[in-house]
């Protein structure tokens, strides 16, 4: 059998011959540019609001114990948000799925100042879950810029839609300060001004996304494909991990790699600070780390494209585990802190970017938006986990011992790339 990762794909059931589909690329293009300008939106909206609803936990619970759950809260949001919205998206379109979920966070931005101005801390809870679906919208924008995107440049425009989150992701947080100002003038609780700001970035949104994508990418790529014959059936994203071993690795690539990183970032600002940083340091430090998982994006889309998906699936992992054994021999150190975590986003970048680019073509244009949404599911899940258990190997064996332990998640990945030989070969061109 072949090995060549270029060589034809056998015809499955996830891969019937299909007419040579027509030229979309001006439609890309206009696809591309419209999640750019939706994913700047929405991150304006989750940047504005997630450090802040630390803050409101900590002062609606009364005890700065309950702070984590802000995180926590718009994380489980997040994939219980994912596969409703990637079934929506298989049902009627991109459009309507990404609206939705912009809409969905902009209510919760609406329910969180609610609950300030009530003093009901339940409420902020149910808030920050709905917020949530910004993320799980922001997740999904990815998969749709590779719906009509041709084989030879589809890791690239999902790498591009994935980068321009920095940008809203940088500006959100500098809003505070006029959220306030905005707040006051609008008579809104304390601390809650820069939510008005994530209501206009959502709504904003969910207006780009529904005039701007027409036609829908999903719909159009779906209709050219003439796939989902009379009599066919779609399955749902586990019953396609079950049985097709490509999309199994490429979940685990994602949900692995997004537990390792965020188990060793969110315990950073803590053991930096009990290492006598400042807070200054600490913020300077988060943002090499927040830089090196979306700047270089685009970088390791083209990488993805010119050597294929498992070899920069692989760089990243690499980056990984040598991130990991810095934070293991060396994690007292501020400076071997800040190479670590800026290394931790490069191989997160890596491996998402060409993990989430695999996800797209081992299936029929049929099962994609399903495996799509599992996959996030899977990555917010396994996050949380991440996240949850991060703090309890912290308290027993320090920083060191948690980038020691977390090397597994690496090294399952690279074991199960040895053992299996598994290829990027597309099932979809």
């Amino acid at each position: 059998m072949s090995t060549n990762p270029d060589a034809p794909a056998p015809v499955t059931p996830d891969a019937r011959p299909a007419p040579a589909p027509a030229d979309h690329t001006p439609l890309q293009r206009t696809v591309v540019r419209v999640l750019i300008a939706g994913q700047i939106l929405g991150g304006i909206g989750m940047g504005a609001t997630l450090s802040l609803g630390a803050l409101l936990a900590a002062q609606l619970s009364g005890s700065s114990a309950w702070s984590g759950m802000a995180a926590t809260m718009s994380t489980l949001g997040a994939a219980l948000a994912a596969v409703p919205l990637a079934r929506l998206a298989q049902r009627r379109g991109r459009r309507r799925s990404l609206a939705t979920g912009s809409l969905i966070a902009g209510s919760g931005a609406v329910l969180a100042i609610t609950s300030v101005a009530v003093d009901i801390f339940p409420l902020l809870l149910l808030a920050l879950m709905l917020l949530g679906a910004g993320s799980a919208t922001n997740l999904q924008a990815r998969f749709a810029a590779t719906d009509l995107a041709s084989t030879q440049f589809r890791a690239r425009d999902l790498s591009i839609v994935v980068w321009s989150t920095t940008i809203g992701a940088v500006l959100g947080p500098n809003l505070f300060g006029p959220g306030e100002t905005v707040g006051k003038a609008l008579g809104l609780p304390p601390l809650t001004g820069a939510f008005a700001f994530s209501l206009i970035a959502t709504v904003g949104a969910a207006v780009v996304y529904t005039v701007g994508l027409r036609p829908d990418p999903l719909l159009t790529a779906l209709a050219a494909r003439e796939v989902d014959p009379v009599g066919g059936t779609r399955r749902g994203g586990l019953a396609i991990v079950r049985v097709n071993p490509q999309a199994r690795f490429a979940v685990v690539v994602i949900a692995c790699s997004h537990a390792t990183m965020v188990a060793l970032m969110s315990m950073a600002p803590v053991h930096l600070r009990d290492h006598g940083a400042t807070l200054t340091l600490v913020g300077l430090t988060i943002s090499f780390h927040v830089a090196g998982m979306y700047a270089l994006s685009p970088v390791f889309g083209w990488l993805a494209d010119r050597l294929g998906r498992m070899p920069v699936i692989l760089i990243g992992q690499s980056l990984l585990l040598v991130s990991l054994a810095i934070f293991w021999l060396a994690g007292e150190s501020q400076t071997a802190m800040t190479v670590g975590l800026i290394l931790l986003g490069l191989g997160w970048s890596a491996s998402v970017v060409a993990g989430s680019a695999l996800i797209a073509e081992v299936v029929g244009v049929h099962d994609r938006a399903a495996l799509q949404g599992f996959s996030d599911l899977s990555m917010n899940g396994a996050g949380a986990l991440g996240g949850a258990l991060a703090g309890l190997i912290l308290s027993a064996i320090g920083y060191s011992g948690l980038g020691l332990v977390t090397m597994v998640l690496a090294g399952v990945i690279v074991v199960w790339s040895a053992v299996r030989g598994t290829t990027a070969r597309p099932v979809v061109r």
